[in-house]
């Protein structure tokens, strides 16, 4: 997925989901989404995260 895709699905989430996403590089190269709190893995790893409660 694109950083694009990536950040407008991550907004999704974090906006209907009321929790924190995290946007992250897989060993691979790709681009992920999850909840902030199941991350487990490098923080170097993380392009973004998204927290609908900050403005």
């Amino acid at each position: 997925m694109s950083l694009m895709e990536a950040n407008a699905f991550a907004f999704s989430l974090a906006t209907s989901l009321m929790v924190s996403i995290v946007i992250f590089r897989a060993g691979d190269g790709t681009l992920s989404v999850v909840r902030a709190d199941e991350y487990e893995g490098e923080v170097a790893q993380i392009v973004r995260e998204i927290d609908p409660h900050q403005r």
